[in-house]
Order: C-alpha cells, then sequence, then structure tokens
C-alpha cells in the first residue's frame, strides 16, 4: 500500500471516512479509517459491500452530488454480509488541519520495527512478503549489490557490523537473522537473544545450526534460556516447502503472531 503522505501529495482532495463505533461482530474496529478520492483509494474499512456503499457516498460528496456526512449500516443480510454487527461511520473532507490531525495520528501509532538481517533469495522474498503490512521494515547489508534487488521504497542500512544495530531495535521489534555467513548469523543473534524485550528474533537455518549456536553462545558467555527466545528454523514446519517465496510467507505469519502476542502481554 502507498505511504500515507504519497497519497495525500497524489490526492489532496479526498474524504476521509472513519468508523466512529461499532456493535457486534464487524470487519474493523472503531478508530480504523480510509481514504477516499475521485479516482484512488487509501487503507480499507472492512471490504464487501459496505464499504462500496461508503466509498459510493464519499464519491457523491466530492462530486458536490449528495453523500451523508455520517452513515449508520447494518452488516446484515439486507446488504448482502454476514457479520451481524452494525458500524457507524464519519465523513470528512480532507483540510489542512484534518491532514495533520492523520500524521499526528501516525506518529502515535509507531508501527513495529522488523530487522531482516541479509538480503539473499529469502531476505529479498520476506521484504516482499512483509512491505503491504503495517510494519517499520529495514533490510541490513553488508555487501551493497544485494539492496539493490529489494522491492521499491525498502527501507536499508549498509552497514560493516550489522550486530551494532540489534541495540537501537526499540522494543517490541523484530529481528530476522538470514545473512550469507554463519559467524555473522552468530554475533547478530548474540545481540538480539541477549535483550528480553523484543517480539521475535528467528534465523534460517536447520537443527544442526541451532546446535551449533547454542553451543558457541554457551562458550561465548550466554545463558541457556535465551535458545528459548529464539525461533530456528523460521517459517515452521507445517508447510514443508523451501522455496523463499513460501518460507516468507510462513515466516510473516510468524512475525506478525509475535507481534501481536507481545503487545497483549504489554497491555496486561
Amino acid at each position: 500500500m502507498t505511504d500515507l503522505p504519497v497519497f495525500l501529495a497524489a490526492h489532496p482532495d479526498a474524504i476521509l471516512i472513519d468508523i466512529t463505533s461499532t456493535q457486534g461482530s464487524t470487519p474493523r474496529e472503531a478508530g480504523a479509517f480510509m481514504l477516499v478520492s475521485p479516482t484512488a483509494l487509501w487503507g480499507t474499512i472492512g471490504g464487501g459491500q459496505f464499504e462500496f456503499m461508503a466509498i459510493h457516498n464519499a464519491r457523491e460528496m466530492l462530486a458536490g452530488t449528495g453523500g451523508a456526512t455520517s452513515m449508520d449500516i447494518p452488516l446484515g443480510p439486507e446488504i448482502g454480509q454476514c457479520c451481524g454487527g452494525r458500524t457507524q461511520l464519519r465523513f470528512r473532507r480532507l483540510t489542512p488541519t484534518l491532514k495533520d490531525e492523520l500524521d499526528a495520528t501516525r506518529e502515535i501509532e509507531r508501527l513495529p520495527e522488523v530487522l531482516l538481517f541479509g538480503a539473499g533469495h529469502v531476505g529479498r522474498a520476506l521484504a516482499a512478503a512483509l512491505a503491504p503490512l503495517p510494519l517499520s521494515v529495514t533490510v541490513v547489508e553488508t555487501r551493497q549489490e544485494e539492496l539493490a534487488n529489494l522491492p521499491a521504497a525498502t527501507k536499508t542500512r549498509l552497514v560493516p557490523m550489522p550486530e551494532a544495530l540489534v541495540k537501537d531495535i526499540p522494543a517490541g521489534g523484530a529481528v530476522v537473522i538470514l545473512t550469507h555467513d554463519h559467524a555473522l548469523d552468530f554475533l547478530i543473534a548474540r545481540e538480539a537473544l541477549a535483550r528480553e524485550d523484543l517480539a521475535y528474533t528467528g534465523m534460517i537455518g536447520s537443527a544442526t545450526k541451532r546446535a551449533t549456536l547454542a553451543s558457541w553462545l554457551s562458550r561465548e558467555g550466554g545463558e541457556r534460556a535465551w535458545m528459548e527466545r529464539l525461533t530456528l528454523p523460521i517459517g515452521g514446519s507445517a508447510v514443508r516447502d523451501k522455496r523463499p517465496e513460501v518460507i516468507a510467507a510462513m515466516t510473516a505469519a510468524e512475525i506478525l503472531t509475535a507481534l501481536a502476542a507481545y503487545r497483549l502481554q504489554a497491555s496486561s
């Protein structure tokens, strides 16, 4: 999805639709929003006929041919949906003040940081799999030529000592280790596993690599409990397919699950 500032710059005439409240089962929660311009959309409030109705209403407002400033939509058979709940929507034309409010909201809702160490086959596939998700993804490499093959707009860091970046990851972030060098993998893993406030630390590899890392950490002063915080191999074993795109899809699901669990624990 296009970054919000990019969309706003390209489509200054737009309607902000936000969910003000919900009752029962609904596809999105209160606070979710989308933007509708005459020719483009940003975000979603849940899809289906419900969203189609909201988009139609917003474009009527933009065209000056009608449109309501609020809607109360039952998500039932009468509109061809079966969620069973109700959603209340508010429609506002974008103004400079409203744009500033959106920017402030996005700043407050800081996206979880995910650092991918390594831009090889799986690293590139994982960067592509994570790109559309509500995450702040950075690919870290020691080889400049590998950074040229990443999805457009991917954030990158070219550094000689990637392990030094781990200390700067905000609490609740995620680390995925996929470099071309096992020794470098271990150095990054040592820094990540020493932290108890990361939501996810994963490494590409095998059971043998895991055992080798555990032995190396014990010689390097690591604690036995550190290995409990490591996902290795990444992607799990439910799908036995080693193609990079498949590993990436499974790993993306692991990361999202770990981030959600971290947020739940942090809020309890």
